[in-house]
């Protein structure tokens, strides 16, 4: 066992609903005479559970319940929940930007926290001048913080405003040298909320790059909140769920999302089914799986090259059909149509009553890292159309697919894009050949 960077021992944070304080005189009063006589405070077994979906019966919530857990030093612990789980406050108790109601937390060296959008720093300095502030604020010296700033400029790449108040920047350039300075005057703990979120592509690739180098090349610790999955996969090696302000699951990232996306479904009843937006009158469908799961989200593994698609129902005729599936990436772009029947004639039916058609689908070679989008349809080709379900789940790409990049072309699989896939294949590996 390594050693232990942060420990959280019951922690607990309760809030009083529209109110500072307990909200009343009296209420203070009671509580600081309770502390006082050395008694517990009578409004801590007051509480509703963190749940925002539900309208609030009383006038006290916690919003972290009984958090216990231990992070070793060089681990990258990735924090997720829904929004209002209580990712935040967390950090925001462990930054000491507030304190926890009850419970403590040992922490084994400095802390830099990015939180939000401008933390940290005072909008009517400049950048430089918000640099070596941050940097006293953390116990550095003048000539340490010297020693860095040339390297915190450039990584947030704003030379030519350092000198200009921060007030004057943007939300990006604020997060680029917010991040920056934190990951650069080398703490022993760095600690970042989802403003990463606020950044551009190319910044959001470096600033994960630096964390992966702060935990693993310099071994200090990392506690990262995001809602992007895929960042969460690769930048973390522990995960961490929280579920109304309680910490439901702690262990292997993949594990950890896995609860995370089974927890969501179960609660908001997340179906591909309920996303079937039409039917012929004479179908009734009573159940679809894709990849494996009825559930609207799920995971393509890296390097996985099918797709097995169920659809279950009834119908009240014989029904002549073909499956078509569109995969989009998340701006609804088409990356490839899936169609047998209208690609290559391969039509099937079904005398009426109950069936269930099965297709295993072979994914398009051009999918890289992040989220895809599937739109599943039952027709027959040319003639008409048997049931619509657009956007019917959600899917996220582990890891680069083989053959991204390259484009494609209709083949046995029933795939179609781009063109000249198979000549541009085999002209790459003739070009290969002769340059070996």
């Amino acid at each position: 066992m390594g050693r232990i960077a942060i420990e959280f021992e019951n922690i607990s944070k309760q809030y009083a609903l529209g109110n500072i304080g307990t909200g009343t005189l009296s209420r203070d009063l009671n509580r600081w005479w309770a502390h006082v006589r050395g008694k517990e405070d009578p409004y801590l077994r007051i509480g509703e559970v963190n749940d925002r979906a539900k309208k609030a019966a009383g006038d006290f919530v916690w919003a972290l319940k009984d958090v216990c857990c231990k992070v070793e030093q060089g681990e990258v612990l990735g924090i997720i929940g829904k929004n209002g789980a209580g990712k935040s406050t967390l950090l925001k108790i462990l930054s000491r930007v507030t304190s926890p109601t009850m419970g403590c937390i040992r922490v084994r060296g400095r802390i830099a926290s990015l939180l939000e959008v401008g933390t940290g720093f005072h909008p009517e300095m400049t950048g430089r001048e918000n640099i070596y502030m941050n940097g006293s604020i953390m116990g550095m010296t003048k000539v340490e913080i010297t020693r860095k700033l040339d390297e915190i400029v450039a990584f947030a790449g704003i030379e030519k405003y350092i000198d200009t108040p921060v007030k004057r920047y943007s939300s990006g350039m604020t997060v680029r040298l917010g991040f920056a300075i934190a990951a650069h005057l080398e703490p022993e703990i760095l600690v970042v909320d989802e403003v990463l979120a606020v950044g551009d592509a190319e910044f959001q690739r470096k600033a994960v790059g630096k964390m992966q180098d702060v935990a693993k090349g310099e071994g200090r610790t990392v506690l990262f909140v995001s809602h992007n999955m895929a960042a969460v996969r690769s930048l973390c090696t522990k995960g961490m769920l929280l579920e109304n302000g309680m910490m439901t699951f702690m262990g292997s990232v993949p594990d950890t999302i896995n609860h995370y996306l089974e927890a969501t479904d179960a609660v908001q009843g997340s179906k591909i089914l309920d996303n079937v937006k039409w039917t012929k009158h004479t179908l009734k469908i009573v159940g679809i799986e894709i990849n494996g799961t009825e559930c609207s989200y799920s995971v393509i593994k890296s390097h996985q090259r099918k797709l097995e698609v169920k659809i279950k129902g009834y119908t009240d005729e014989k029904m002549i059909y073909d499956v078509m599936l569109v995969i989009k990436n998340k701006d609804d772009i088409p990356y490839a149509s899936y169609s047998l029947g209208h690609n290559m004639g391969d039509i099937h039916s079904c005398e009426a009553g109950e069936f269930c058609i099965s297709r295993m689908i072979e994914l398009p070679p051009i999918l890289n890292k992040g989220i895809i989008k599937v739109d599943l349809n039952l027709h027959h080709p040319m003639v008409e159309w048997l049931m619509k379900a657009p956007d019917c789940c959600t899917m996220e790409c582990e890891g680069m697919q083989m053959g991204f990049g390259k484009p494609l072309n209709m083949h046995d699989s029933g795939l179609i894009g781009l063109d000249n896939y198979t000549e541009c294949h085999h002209s790459e590996m003739h070009l290969r050949k002769v340059e070996e």
